[in-house]
């Protein structure tokens, strides 16, 4: 006899239509500002476990709206589903070597939040996504070109995209007047020229040389292949030892004179404290600094004066950026399989994803399309300079190959390292090169 669903409790309904939203039924709400970009799409049909519990394991917040919307998303999740969800949220800097560790010994985590390739680390431990990832794709008008790259191997979906803690050039506009600049140059040589001369006006710029996740590994890439250069070639091998590079490490060393002191042990949370200090000018961030001002009194002049720019465009000619991806990937040890790819699927849905961008002022940059239309990029002109980090984004291990080498090179500061060894003044250009070269080729053949 069929059953009839009206006699379905909420649980049964959920596990017998398995989809995003508990089915197409329950995604009804008007799409609003994606309404041009999002088509209707099925979800694929994912089967609940029973009484999933689900422990996610993720970066800590920079916006304090972040926890705030992740967390009651989380509660809509458990609301829906009966399921529970345990965040645990460590430093930047350790999501990368607990998640390695989780894989390594088959336990830990089911889910993670984690950066850039780490998923191709180990793609063989985790949890084939490729039905969400399809149905997601075609609903939000596509994903962003990079996303392929990082949440693909070998031709399946092994990561979720989420997008990107973006970064721009964040400056005191006030400052940059004073200079004889109506606002930053966006040209890398009047680039140098403008911070040169807000350093002689007593106001440096700070940029994060040290091992900064985010900070000083997006700065870095982001400057190395605005002049030409790379780490490899498209095959995998080195090709940091160039003419490219020299003027990359030249062009940097230029910079480094109009640089606070420091610059070369900072952390992430370093240029943040110094530009709310009044000690930088001029520095390369996600929104967190101009969001942090906006909403304490003691800082309202200082939001008042920060304005927002793309990053420096060198003799490449284009947009060569590198913003701080984030993707999620799922272990196979895991017991809910299903519960897992679910609520993925749930937080990148409209009605989850929009209001956690929206409240975050666009601190992460989705990595959909369709997310492009959302209300939080016209809201302030400040904050429409965000809206292209995914977009314009390169991948690590640009032009090469992503796996393996572009993470461990990455995870081992082999850019970062050799500009900070230049500028600084321990060692000559081709020394710093060479050390460079050796941990790049050391991590593409390991």
């Amino acid at each position: 006899m069929k059953q009839d669903k009206r006699n379905l409790s909420r649980r049964e309904f959920i596990k017998t239509v398995g989809t995003g939203l508990a089915g197409a039924a329950l995604l009804g709400s008007p799409l609003g500002p994606l309404a041009k970009n999002a088509v209707a799409a099925t979800p694929p049909p994912l089967k609940l476990e029973k009484n999933p519990v689900l422990n996610l394991l993720r970066w800590s917040v920079f916006v304090g709206s972040d926890k705030t919307l992740w967390e009651q998303n989380c509660r809509k999740w458990e609301k829906l589903t009966g399921g529970k969800i345990n965040i645990e949220y460590i430093s930047w800097e350790d999501v990368r070597p607990k998640a390695a560790m989780s894989a390594a010994v088959g336990a830990g985590p089911d889910l993670v939040l984690g950066w850039h390739d780490d998923p191709h680390l180990y793609p063989d431990k985790l949890l084939d996504l490729s039905d969400v990832a399809t149905y997601l794709d075609k609903k939000y008008g596509g994903w962003e070109d990079v996303c392929y790259r990082y949440g693909k191997n070998n031709g399946r979906w092994v990561a979720l995209p989420f997008g990107a803690a973006g970064h721009r050039i964040v400056y005191r506009k006030s400052w940059v007047n004073e200079a004889g600049y109506e606002k930053i140059p966006v040209k890398v040589d009047e680039f140098i020229k403008c911070c040169k001369k807000l350093h002689s006006n007593g106001h440096p710029v700070g940029f994060a040389l040290g091992h900064a996740v985010g900070d000083g590994n997006d700065w870095c890439y982001g400057w190395l292949w605005a002049y030409g250069a790379s780490t490899v070639h498209e095959d995998g091998s080195p090709a940091i030892n160039s003419p490219e590079t020299r003027n990359a490490l030249e062009g940097m060393k230029e910079l480094y004179g109009a640089m606070i002191p420091g610059v070369a042990s900072w952390l992430d949370p370093h240029n943040n404290k110094a530009y709310l200090a009044n000690q930088i000018s001029v520095t390369n961030n996600g929104i967190s600094i101009w969001y942090a001002a906006s909403h304490k009194p003691q800082w309202a002049d200082i939001a008042k004066d920060t304005y927002h720019e793309i990053l420096p465009i060198g003799p490449a000619g284009r947009p060569t950026e590198l913003h701080l991806f984030t993707q999620a990937f799922v272990f196979k040890y895991t017991r809910f399989p299903n519960a897992a790819k679910h609520f993925l699927m749930f937080m990148l849905e409209q009605d989850q994803c929009g209001p956690w961008i929206n409240a975050m002022d666009g601190y992460v940059t989705p990595p959909l399309k369709a997310y492009r239309k959302l209300p939080v990029w016209t809201s302030n002109p400040k904050i429409t300079p965000y809206r292209s980090c995914v977009q314009n984004m390169l991948w690590n291990g640009y032009p090469g190959p992503i796996g393996p080498g572009s993470a461990a090179a990455m995870a081992q500061y082999a850019v970062v390292d050799m500009f900070a060894n230049y500028c600084a003044g321990k060692m000559s250009a081709n020394k710093a090169i060479a050390i460079a070269e050796k941990t790049i080729a050391r991590a593409y053949k390991s």
